[in-house]
This record gives structure tokens, sequence and C-alpha cells, in this order.
């Protein structure tokens, strides 16, 4: 005759320290999972693929301009105003008057962070998307702490090419996302000239 299985039986000690034990190690579990859920960056980028590099940049170059740039500059735009007046130019007049009130309104209000990112498909500045296929090649200016930036250009002539800032990206880690889809231009060492303007007299 077979014998009959008997479950083992827990005193009332066990049981409450056998539960106890099942739910500390379960919310142990739980808050460790929160917690590698919280320290995982969450990136929404435009456009398909997966973010490989993704940094901030600043919406417009920062400038720390001094009172003698301002009083300079002054001098210079009342100066081009007479002469456009004088010559009858109004057109030019008006230029003149809307980028001193553009300097002027930039200077108090700071520029909005938007994300940079290159993703598995392309390159993403802030909403606007760049695929890959309409890339024709990069180049990496590095000469800090003044120049820190990534030139992109595109096979269409109509685009302009960007300068986008790398601020505190290690440039090794974007030249490597980016060598598997784009060419390296290895011609380019320098700034382009805008820039060095746009640095030099803080424009």
């Amino acid at each position: 005759m077979a014998e009959r299985f008997k479950a083992p039986v827990l005193k009332t000690g066990e049981l409450k320290g056998s539960v106890s034990s099942n739910l500390t190690l379960s919310a142990t579990s739980n808050n460790s999972m929160e917690d590698e859920t919280q320290t995982e960056p969450s990136f929404q980028l435009a456009g398909p693929g997966q973010p490989r590099v993704v940094w901030e940049i600043d919406e417009y170059p920062r400038q720390t301009r001094s009172r003698r740039w301002y009083l300079v500059m002054a001098a210079l735009g009342v100066a081009l105003i007479v002469y456009s007046i004088a010559t009858a130019n109004f057109l030019f007049a008006v230029i003149v008057l809307m980028a001193g009130i553009i300097t002027l309104i930039s200077d108090f209000k700071h520029p909005n962070r938007i994300t940079v990112g290159i993703t598995t498909t392309g390159i993403v500045i802030g909403e606007t998307y760049h695929d890959f296929r309409s890339v024709n090649d990069f180049a990496l200016v590095y000469e800090p702490p003044e120049v820190k930036n990534l030139y992109v250009t595109f096979r269409q002539s109509w685009q302009p090419m960007l300068a986008i800032p790398l601020e505190d990206t290690d440039p090794n880690v974007v030249r490597r996302e980016l060598l598997p889809f784009c060419l390296e231009n290895l011609d380019r060492t320098s700034e382009t000239l805008t820039e060095v303007l746009r640095r030099v007299y803080k424009l």
C-alpha cells in the first residue's frame, strides 16, 4: 500500500519569518528595478533610430560683451544709419537698426538648451532630423577651450554646412559613432571664417 505524501507543517513563527523574508526580497528587487529605471537616461529624439551620443547645446552662441564693445558698436551703428539716410538707402538703415535691437534682446535673454543626438540612422538637432544618406562628410575641429566644433556638410548644395558645438562631449566618441555612416573630411582642420569673426568680434 502506497504511503500518502504529507506536506511539511510549518510552525507559526517559521511561517511568519518565511513570508517576511519573501516580502523583503520582493521589495528589494522592486526597488532595485526602479532605481535602474530611474538612472537610465531617456531621450526622445526626432526621427527614427536609436540614440548613440546625446548632448545639449545653446540655441544660439552666448557672447560675453564688455561695456566698451557696446560703445564701439553703438557708435558704428549710428554712423551707418546716418550714412544710409544721407545716401537715401533707408532699407539698410532699417537693417542696421533691427540688428542692434536683436543683439540687445539676445543679451537680456538666455538661450534655450536644445538636444543634439547621433543615432543609428542620422543626426538630430532639436526638432530637425538629418538622415545619414543626405550627409556628405563631417569634420571635427578640436582646439579647446575656444574651438570644439563638429562640422557637417550635405550632398545637396543648397543645404548650408552645420557647425555644432561639442561642449564637453568627447570628440573621439563622436568620430567613432559617425565613421560607420559618414566620410570624415581630414582637410578641414580649422573653424570657418564666419565662426572666427563671430568669436573674435563677439557677434
